[in-house]
């Protein structure tokens, strides 16, 4: 699963979708795969804070240890294994009610 234990950092990331439109996305989850030692971080968009129901985004984030100023880059997750592992960890973090407790 995950050789760190996952964490909550609470950063905030502007993404920009594919007709330009910019939206802030809070930190749900982050953490490391053991098999592959990749950082992988999941987001969910900021208007959604209070909601019953959240659209969580799951990245693999290179340059997890970007000092201020510095960028981390969030990339997709193309492969099939790695999007299984993502739902894997994410579900771990589910209870019964839907409910996410990182």
């Amino acid at each position: 699963m995950s050789q760190n234990h996952p964490e909550d950092l609470g950063e905030e990331f502007s993404l920009v979708d594919e007709k330009g439109n910019e939206e802030l996305y809070k930190e749900a989850l982050r953490f490391q795969a053991d098999d592959t030692g990749k950082w992988y971080i999941c987001l969910y968009p900021a208007d959604e804070e209070h909601a019953d129901e959240v659209s969580i985004q799951a990245f693999e984030l290179k340059n997890p240890d970007a000092s201020e100023g510095d960028d981390v880059q969030l990339l997709p997750i193309e492969d099939d294994k790695e999007w299984n592992m993502v739902q894997e960890v994410i579900n771990t973090f589910i209870d019964d009610d839907g409910n996410f407790n990182a």
